[in-house]
């Protein structure tokens, strides 16, 4: 399965991006601010521009798996081999501060907020999990 991940709005505060599946629009993301990351940097050049919790994950493609989540206490979806960051998730909320670097997904969306997060990430997992023991799943995540 593959995921896309192409930007909506850009602020201050936050990257709000249209998620598509398999080339069809699922949700918006929320994550934190774009600092024009790469997964193509040296680990360097991405430590000496992140900033730690307001970040956005560098551009690139990964491999989402499905794990358990010692904060969330359930199995969810992890982005693994991410430079530079870990424990990478996608999980709800709605504000820059729930994220941490993490994808949060969203039905609507208002200037630094999306809406609805609950809904769209439920949506979405039941998507991710009717395939994930059958197949790989993929993210690609363009700036």
């Amino acid at each position: 399965m593959e995921l896309l991940l192409k930007p909506h709005i850009k602020t201050d505060n936050s990257t709000i991006s249209d998620l598509f599946v398999n080339d069809k629009f699922e949700c918006y993301i929320l994550e934190d601010v774009d600092r024009g990351l790469k997964s193509s940097m040296t680990l360097e050049e991405i430590n000496a521009k992140k900033i730690y919790g307001r970040t956005a994950i560098p551009e690139g493609k990964y491999e989402i798996i499905f794990n358990y989540s010692n904060r969330f206490k359930k199995v969810m979806p992890l982005l693994i081999n991410v430079p530079g960051f870990e424990g990478i998730r996608i999980h709800p909320g709605n504000y820059p501060v729930n994220t941490l670097g993490c994808l949060l997904p969203g039905i609507a969306l208002k200037i630094d907020t999306v809406l609805q997060s609950k809904i769209a990430y439920n949506n979405l997992i039941l998507k991710l999990k009717k395939v994930h023991k059958n197949e790989k799943i993929f993210i690609t995540i363009n700036r």
